[in-house]
C-alpha cells in the first residue's frame, strides 16, 4: 500500500510539469506573434514616415522647378535655348535619409495630342493639320499607314464634342458594344494614358507612342521649340512636313544648329532643311523660339521608398505654376 501511495503523487507532479511546459510554449509563440506583429507596426510607421517625408522632398523640388523655368526664360525673354544643357539633363540632389533625382525638360517638344481639335468656346472640333500630323508621326515609328489614319480619327472622335463617327473613327456606339461599356470624353484629355481606352491603340503601339506625345492643356498645334529640339526628336520637327520622311536629314539640320538657335522664325524657315519641308503658314507658326511648358521628372529615393512624379510648368505665368503632376509610390 505504502508503494501505491508513492505513485501517485510521482504521476501529478509529472503531468504538472508537462502543463507548465505547454503553457510556456503557449505563451512563448504569443510572444514570438507578438513581437512579429509589433515589428512589423513599426515597420508600417517607418515606412509611413518615409513616404510622407518623400513626399514632402517632391513639394520642395517642384518649386525648385519652377524657379529654374523662371531663371531659364528670363535669361534670354525672346529666345530660349540649350546652354547649359539643362534640357533633358538628370541631376541628382542628396537629402537627409535619400536622393533626389530631377530632369528638367522642354515640355512642349512632344506632339501635344489635344491638337488633334480646335475649341471655340466650350465646342470642340476635328482639326486637320492636327490629324495629319499625329498620322505622320505614328507612321514614321513603324505603325502601319491604315492602323495610323484609324487612330488618329479615333482620338479625334474620343476628344471632339459631337458624337458623330469620323469614317475611321469611332463614337460611344463602338465603346457602348464593348464587353465593359464606357463613353467618349468630348473633352481635352488630361493624361496620355487616356490613349489605352481609344479604338485601335494597342499596348504596343501605346509604347510606341509614349515617349513622343504629350497632354498639353491647350488645343494649340504642339508648340515645337526649334532652339531646344535635339536631335534625337528629330521626328518632331520632320512630322511637320507634307508627308513622312527620312529622319536623316532632320538630325544633322538639328545637329548643326547655331549654338545660341534662331533669331527669328523667318531665319528658321529660310534654312534648306526647314523650307524642303513645304510648310504651311499654320505650320510655320506652330515653331517657337521660346519654351512656354516645361516638364520636370522627378524620383526620390527613401531607404524604403521611392516615390516618381512628373509634372508640367507653365512658364507664362508669373510666377510659373505648376498646371498638372501624375505621381506613383513604389516600395
Amino acid at each position: 500500500m505504502s508503494q501505491i501511495r508513492q505513485i501517485g503523487p510521482r504521476k501529478e507532479r509529472g503531468a504538472a510539469l508537462l502543463t507548465v511546459l505547454l503553457l510556456v510554449a503557449v505563451i512563448a509563440i504569443l510572444a514570438a506573434h507578438g513581437i512579429d506583429r509589433l515589428a512589423g507596426a513599426t515597420k508600417l510607421a517607418s515606412n509611413a514616415r518615409e513616404l510622407s517625408q518623400a513626399k514632402a522632398y517632391l513639394i520642395a523640388a517642384e518649386s525648385i522647378g519652377m524657379e529654374s523655368a523662371e531663371q531659364i526664360v528670363s535669361a534670354s525673354p525672346g529666345r530660349t535655348v540649350n546652354l547649359g544643357g539643362w534640357n533633358g539633363r538628370e541631376q541628382k540632389f542628396p537629402v537627409p535619409g535619400g536622393i533626389i533625382t530631377a530632369t528638367l525638360a522642354d515640355g512642349g517638344n512632344c506632339f501635344n495630342i489635344n491638337s488633334l481639335v480646335t475649341q471655340q468656346q466650350e465646342s470642340l472640333s476635328a482639326r486637320p493639320e492636327g490629324l495629319a500630323q499625329f498620322s505622320r508621326l505614328m507612321i514614321m515609328l513603324g505603325i502601319l499607314d491604315g492602323d495610323a489614319a484609324d487612330i488618329a480619327e479615333s482620338v479625334g472622335d474620343w476628344i471632339d464634342s459631337d458624337n458623330i463617327a469620323s469614317p475611321r473613327g469611332a463614337e460611344d456606339q463602338y465603346y457602348l458594344q464593348q464587353e465593359n461599356p464606357y463613353r467618349t470624353a468630348n473633352a481635352l484629355i488630361v493624361d496620355v494614358s487616356e490613349l489605352r481606352t481609344i479604338k485601335g491603340v494597342t499596348d504596343d503601339i501605346f509604347v510606341r507612342l509614349a515617349p513622343w506625345i504629350c497632354a498639353l492643356p491647350t488645343s494649340d498645334l504642339s508648340p515645337i521649340n526649334i532652339n531646344t529640339l535635339r536631335p534625337e526628336q528629330a521626328i518632331l520637327l520632320a512630322m511637320m512636313g507634307k508627308a513622312p520622311s527620312d529622319l536623316i536629314p532632320a538630325r544633322q539640320f538639328l545637329g548643326r544648329r547655331p549654338e545660341l538657335g534662331y533669331a527669328s522664325l523667318n531665319d528658321f524657315w529660310a534654312q534648306s532643311y526647314p523650307a524642303s519641308l513645304g510648310a504651311s503658314p499654320e505650320v510655320q507658326s506652330q515653331a517657337k523660339l521660346t519654351t512656354r511648358w516645361f516638364r520636370v521628372d522627378l524620383a526620390v529615393e527613401m531607404q524604403s521608398a521611392l516615390v516618381e512624379e512628373r509634372a508640367l510648368i507653365d512658364a507664362a505665368r508669373q510666377p510659373a505654376q505648376l498646371v498638372h503632376r501624375q505621381r506613383g509610390d513604389a516600395f
